[in-house]
């Protein structure tokens, strides 16, 4: 599992590509370095960051404000070992060798900054264990 640069790569799906799959591809990126390489995209992509996301993961030190949402492409998944969907009914164009996986997470849209950070914070527990699998320290 990796691309030409020998890392695995990991895409984040979610409808609007405005909470959930951002805050994903911002600890994965946040967590891992340059040990993976993150996409993120939704098929119908929001117009900015929704900013109880952008907030939280302020919260944590991570700054997500200059991120824009981008519609998932089929070589966005060519591209990605592992596809994960974030519990919203996305489906991604299924090609074979890839892994897939979907997350069941609450949607932070429309929510305050107090209903997304245990989403977050579920978020990187996700990830942390994701890392483990695709990319453990050590490992480049």
């Amino acid at each position: 599992m990796a691309d030409s640069s020998g890392k695995p790569s990991v895409l984040f799906v979610c409808v609007h590509n405005a909470g959930r799959s951002q805050m994903a591809a911002a600890w994965l990126t946040h967590l891992a370095g340059d040990r993976v390489e993150v996409r993120s995209a939704g098929s119908n992509p929001g117009a900015s960051v929704n900013p109880a996301a952008v907030e939280a993961m302020a919260e944590v030190g991570i700054d997500i404000s200059a991120e824009t949402p981008r519609v998932l492409t089929v070589d966005a998944v060519r591209e990605s070992d592992v596809c994960i969907t974030m519990g919203c009914g996305d489906t991604c164009p299924v090609f074979p060798g890839k892994r897939y996986l979907d997350w069941q997470l609450g949607d932070p849209a429309g929510q305050g900054v107090e209903a997304v950070r245990p989403i977050r914070d579920e978020i990187k527990a996700l990830v942390e264990g994701l890392i483990k699998e695709i990319a453990p320290a050590g490992t480049a």
